[in-house]
């Protein structure tokens, strides 16, 4: 797995120091406030190189830690990633586990990284379906960087679209039933009004905590959502890109960055008419 020697060289040396001289030139143009990733392609990435699909993944992982630090170094506040859908659980049994235990493994390791970059980390999705270790590790992650602001990682993990917006229904409607208010009212002419309105769900999603995506990226040359922040993006900038994930570098993302510039004018028109 990634050590913590790797994050500092990450962070440090040359390298680091071309790719700031890069950004602050991408700076001159408008800079999205949060980009999702669907990271399609590990098991690809892992057959075209003849090795495991556990290696695959952990090449995955150090793709996603190589994104943070870039959208760190060129201002982007919320990256949210893709991590496991809850229509994953319908692949091999071993196939999850070692993803569960490297999910572990990745808890961990962001533990670390939030303490190192004052990082909010959030895990979005139906966290029950998740072992009882690694709900109690996630949980307390989240407690702990609560209070950090300067760059919000969301990880969605037994995460679909769906499920979330059905869980917001669900919490909109309990919340107006302890509050003794029911579903449905009546205003003085004694037409029903509907008492849960949007932003009622809104706030009981699992995205909550971070505004709708400017940039949604999926690698692996697919040209699809997978049921993947459907609700948020009806005003986002799409990029599909032939590269399977572990080989997602800063290139790729100064390529989607620039495109999202060209288009800026485009969509912040169309967020204004919503």
């Amino acid at each position: 797995m990634l050590r913590e020697d790797i994050i500092i060289d990450i962070f440090s040396g040359w390298r680091s120091f071309l790719r700031k001289c890069l950004f602050r030139v991408l700076r001159v143009g408008p800079i999205p406030s949060h980009i999702a990733v669907i990271m399609d392609g590990n098991r690809r990435f892992a057959k075209k190189k003849k090795i495991d699909d556990m290696t695959g993944y952990d090449a995955g992982a150090l793709a996603l830690l190589h994104l943070i630090i870039y959208c760190m170094e060129l201002g982007v506040k919320y990256v949210t990633a893709y991590a496991f859908s809850i229509d994953n659980f319908r692949r091999n049994p071993e196939e999850v586990q070692k993803i569960m235990d490297l999910t572990m493994e990745s808890v961990m390791l962001l533990t670390w990284i939030s303490k190192l970059r004052l990082v909010r980390v959030h895990f979005a999705g139906n966290l029950q379906l998740l072992s009882a270790d690694i709900q109690d590790a996630a949980k307390r992650l989240m407690e702990s960087t609560a209070g950090y602001n300067n760059f919000v990682l969301t990880i969605c993990i037994c995460y679909t679209c769906s499920d979330e917006i059905l869980h917001a229904i669900e919490e909109s409607c309990k919340e107006k039933w302890d509050d003794g208010i029911g579903i449905m009212g009546y205003d003085e002419g004694n037409d029903c009004e509907r008492l849960i309105k949007m932003v009622d769900i809104e706030k009981h999603m699992y995205m909550a905590i971070a505004p709708d995506p400017d940039i949604l990226i999926r690698t692996g040359g697919e040209y699809r959502l997978s049921n993947f922040l459907v609700w948020q993006s009806s005003c986002c900038h799409l990029s599909s890109l032939r590269t399977v994930w572990p080989e997602f570098g800063v290139f790729h993302l100064v390529w989607v960055v620039l495109d999202f510039q060209q288009n800026y004018r485009y969509f912040a028109k169309k967020k204004l008419q919503l």
